[in-house]
């Protein structure tokens, strides 16, 4: 199959499977039953199947090294975050069952539910950026190289990983030098170290990256690490400085996935909050 197919509906399908997969109450901050979400049964959809073929096959240590490389920021010119923030608005996505909301929407979801339980003005910006990174979509990114639960590259591939059947189509798994425990890297190295899937995630991470506090840093890069998070995997990578940033990150994930509703933040109303916001932590254009 072409790697550059598109089995999902949307890159919006993923984390629709992610609920699918974690639909605890205790991770909503707005106390709504995780009925009052999505239901799905619990086979995953063969388009999310599919996905995660192609997303564990051709992420290799090669792919992202590459990755890294080509999307380093300013290689896609000056821009403003709200100007990206609307360039992302142009990605349509018509097959969320949860909200008809745009993307700029969903954005503004996350971040006012944030700024609804009284949480610090940076905490409320990284909920309004954390998806930014997504404008990777826009610049003819396959599905599997912008979205999906992310894991370490150049190291053997965990269980806790969704889909963990589907890592021997990955070359690396082959490669005697990538497929043990620790691969290219060293026992609790931090996973600043360590080379993660490329996606959103680490392209917004390192686009933030000379602007925000750390703690916003760690939720930006990690949020869709899932079998750490929330499997507790790969904790042999980490030091003790990552487990202690990753309470930000576990923090952050209820507003992630559990803020959708049906009631649509008035973007122009909005805009001028966010606008200061963003002025108090970047400059007018920064480096994509």
């Amino acid at each position: 199959m072409n790697p550059e197919a598109a089995p999902l509906e949307s890159i919006e399908e993923w984390e629709d499977d992610v609920l699918r997969r974690y639909p605890e109450t205790d991770y909503d901050p707005n106390g709504k039953e995780k009925e009052a979400f999505r239901n799905y049964e619990a086979p995953a959809r063969p388009s999310v199947r599919e996905f995660y073929r192609l997303n564990h096959t051709y992420q290799t240590l090669d792919y992202v090294l590459a990755k890294e490389e080509e999307y380093k920021p300013g290689n896609h010119g000056m821009h403003s975050i709200w100007s990206m923030a609307e360039f992302l608005n142009t990605l349509i996505d018509d097959s969320d069952p949860d909200t008809d909301l745009s993307q700029i929407q969903h954005l503004l979801q996350t971040s006012e539910a944030i700024k609804a339980d009284g949480h610090p003005r940076w905490f409320i910006l990284t909920g309004f950026i954390h998806d930014l990174g997504k404008v990777l979509c826009l610049w003819n990114e396959p599905q599997w190289g912008v979205v999906g639960d992310t894991f370490p590259v150049g190291c053997q591939h965990s269980d806790k990983v969704v889909f963990p059947e589907f890592f021997p189509e990955n070359p690396d798994y082959h490669n005697p030098e990538l497929n043990t425990r620790l691969g290219i890297y060293e026992e609790g190295c931090g996973l600043d170290k360590v080379h993660m899937s490329w996606g959103h995630d680490e392209y917004m991470y390192r686009v933030a990256k000379n602007y925000l506090p750390e703690e916003a840093l760690y939720m930006i890069r990690y949020h869709s690490f899932y079998a750490a998070h929330r499997e507790g995997a790969y904790d042999y990578l980490m030091n003790d400085r990552d487990r202690e940033m990753f309470k930000w990150v576990r923090a952050f994930n209820p507003y992630d996935l559990y803020t959708k509703s049906d009631a649509p933040p008035k973007v122009e109303d909005l805009r001028p909050y966010y606008e200061e916001l963003i002025a108090e932590f970047f400059p007018k254009e920064i480096a994509w």
